[in-house]
C-alpha cells in the first residue's frame, strides 16, 4: 500500500467521501481509479493535484496514525531505564519542539525543496522505505545505532559493557536527544509523508494546515511521555526487549511496502 494510499484511507475513516483529492500523479499507469482522480494534468512525476477539502483534524489523524505515541514511547521508554525522570521529560521536550520546528519547515517549504532537489513521491518513498528498513532491522536484532556508548566500552574495559545503554546519565540531554533522532525527530515515514501532503495542500493555507498538525502531533508525543515516564519506567527490560523486536518486525514490512511502492512509481515494478 502506497504512504499515500494509506492517508487516503485514514482520511476516508475521519470522513473525507473521496481519497482522490489529495491522490498524486506519479509515473505509473495505476488504472481507471488513478486516472479518475487526476484533474486534466498530465501524468508527471512532479504534478501533483491539490486538495480540495484540507482540514487540521483529518491531517492530525493522519499524522497520528504514522507517527503517534505508539510508534516513539517505546524509544523513550528504553530511554528510561537509564535516565530520571526529569531528565527523560527533558529529552521528551526538546525532540518533541525540534521534530515540530523540522515538520513545520519540510512542510513550508516542500514545494521548492522538491523542485530544487529534483525528487518527487517514487524518491520520497525509496528513502523513507530504506531508511525505515535498516532501522527496523537494527531493532529485531537488537542493534540500536544511535546509541551513545560508555568510555569504558570505547577505551576497552569489558566491564563497562554492562553500562552501555541508550542514553548516558552524566550528558542525559544530548544522549537521549541523539537517541531519539531517527524514531522521532527525523522519523524517514512522518517526514515523507509531511512532504508529500505538503506539495498536494497546493497553497499557503494547507501547507500551514499540515505545519500545525504535525507540530500538534509531536505535542501529544511529548505530553503522553511526561505522563506515563514514571510507567516505563516500571517497564522490565526483557519485555522493552520483546515489545522493541515485535515493533521492529511490524516496522520492517513497513518500510519494504513503501520502498516496493517506490519501485513501482518509478516504473520498475508493475502491479504492485
Amino acid at each position: 500500500m502506497k504512504l499515500c494510499q494509506l492517508t487516503a484511507m485514514l482520511r476516508m475513516a475521519a470522513g473525507y467521501k473521496s481519497p482522490c483529492a489529495f491522490l498524486f500523479a506519479a509515473d505509473t499507469q495505476d488504472g481507471p481509479a488513478r486516472a479518475a482522480c487526476q484533474d486534466g494534468g498530465g501524468p508527471g512525476r512532479g504534478d501533483y493535484l491539490p486538495m480540495d477539502s484540507l482540514n487540521l483534524a483529518d491531517t492530525f489523524v493522519t499524522f497520528l496514525a504514522l507517527f503517534g505515541p505508539q510508534k516513539v514511547l517505546l524509544s523513550f521508554g528504553r530511554l528510561a531505564r537509564t535516565l530520571d525522570n526529569r531528565s527523560v521529560r527533558a529529552v521528551a521536550a526538546a525532540t518533541a519542539a525540534t521534530a515540530a520546528c523540522v515538520g513545520v519547515v519540510c512542510a513550508l517549504t516542500a514545494p521548492w525543496v522538491a523542485t530544487f532537489f529534483h525528487i518527487g513521491v517514487a524518491e520520497l518513498g525509496l528513502a523513507a522505505g530504506l531508511l525505515f528498513v535498516i532501522y527496523a532491522i537494527g531493532l529485531v536484532l537488537g542493534i540500536h545505532f544511535d546509541t551513545e556508548h560508555s568510555p569504558n566500552i570505547a577505551a576497552g574495559n569489558p566491564a563497562g559493557e554492562e553500562n552501555s545503554e541508550d542514553a548516558d546519565p552524566t550528558h542525559p540531554l544530548t544522549s537521549g536527544f541523539r537517541a531519539m533522532l531517527l524514531p522521532f525527530v527525523v522519523s524517514p515515514i512522518a517526514i515523507a509523508a509531511d512532504l508529500e501532503e505538503s506539495i498536494s495542500a497546493g497553497g499557503w493555507g494547507g501547507r500551514w494546515t499540515v505545519a500545525a498538525a504535525f507540530a500538534l502531533v509531536a505535542l501529544v508525543d511529548m505530553l503522553l511521555t511526561w505522563v506515563l515516564t514514571p510507567l516505563l519506567r516500571r517497564m522490565h527490560e526483557s519485555l522493552l526487549e520483546v515489545l522493541s523486536r515485535l515493533l521492529g518486525i511490524l516496522l520492517v514490512a513497513v518500510g519494504v511496502g513503501v520502498f516496493l511502492d517506490g519501485l513501482a512509481a518509478l516504473g520498475v515494478l508493475h502491479g504492485h
